[in-house]
């Protein structure tokens, strides 16, 4: 199951230092790879006089949608970007980017040092984080009367159906997503006194 940092969380920053070496990661939720770049910008803007801004990112839930990507930013190859995609990995993230931004110490800390450094860098700023699991879960349409919308949806969220939302036409239509599909077929019958009529509408990831 993938995880992601909690909805409406503020950039969380950590700093570690190592042979004088300031390492600064940050992280951010992010939606798509448009909004993980601009993130990297927004940490280059924050930290003009750094050296270094290596980079990870990895959006999109199933492994078939996901984008990765990964930046050394001047450090030697393979010494910064890809550990810290490691990282993100190992701890199944995603929809998450991660910034760390280096202030050189004087001291050079070898291929293997940095591999440790970026990557324990950004270990310690998910250890710091608030994450939520994301879950796979089928979603559905149901038309109900106007008059009838605010009592279904009303009684569907208190038996913990989540509804994606609710558009107005000649009926109205909620999106409901469920984890099973039977279940929420038994809720619906109930609440609606068997009028109501699930239709498939493919399936959504969400925070659970």
């Amino acid at each position: 199951m993938p995880y992601t940092l909690a909805p409406r969380a503020t950039d969380l920053t950590v700093e570690t230092e190592i042979k004088h070496s300031r390492f600064i990661a940050a992280l951010r939720r992010v939606e798509d790879a448009e909004s993980a770049q601009d993130f990297v910008q927004s940490q280059r803007r924050a930290y003009p006089d750094a050296r270094h801004h290596c980079s990870a990112y990895i959006v999109g839930n199933g492994p078939s949608e996901r984008l990765e990507r990964s930046s050394d930013d001047g450090e030697p190859g393979g010494t910064a970007g890809i550990p810290m995609l490691q990282v993100l990995r190992t701890r199944d993230l995603v929809d998450v980017a991660v910034v760390v931004t280096r202030y050189f110490g004087g001291i050079k800390l070898g291929a293997g040092g940095l591999v440790r450094a970026y990557s324990g860098a950004v270990a310690a700023a998910i250890d710091a984080s608030r994450l939520v699991a994301r879950e796979r879960r089928q979603l559905h349409t149901l038309a109900t009367r106007h008059a009838d919308a605010g009592r279904v949806e009303s009684e569907l969220r208190m038996r913990g159906v989540v509804v994606v939302e609710t558009t107005y036409g000649e009926e109205a239509v909620l999106t409901l997503a469920a984890r099973d599909s039977e279940d929420l077929a038994n809720l619906v019958a109930e609440v609606t006194a068997g009028a109501g009529t699930l239709h498939p509408a493919g399936e959504i990831w969400i925070d659970a």
